[in-house]
């Protein structure tokens, strides 16, 4: 156990960065979910509408660290042509 203030100080900001952290990357999963329940269910519109709210949370989540950035533009990438490949 710390001793010391600024430790004890350390561990509080770890304990609410790590709450953080993993709310963002829930939040972050259930996004993507959305938008591959849409492309399974081919419905392109309702894919694109979810892409929108999605490809920001994922930017920032790269952004912020709790992702890596070439992670993040994968899986945009990625979802972006399965979204363009639902027209044709």
């Amino acid at each position: 156990m710390a001793n010391y203030a600024s430790a004890k100080k350390r561990i509080r900001q770890t304990v609410k960065r790590t709450e953080v952290n993993r709310s963002r990357i829930g939040s972050i999963r259930t996004a993507l979910r959305k938008v591959e329940e849409a492309i399974v269910s081919g419905d392109q519109a309702a894919a694109q509408a979810a892409f929108k709210v999605a490809e920001p949370m994922v930017a920032r989540g790269a952004q912020k660290g709790v992702m890596p950035r070439n992670t993040a533009a994968r899986r945009i990438s990625r979802l972006s042509t399965r979204i363009k490949a639902l027209v044709a």
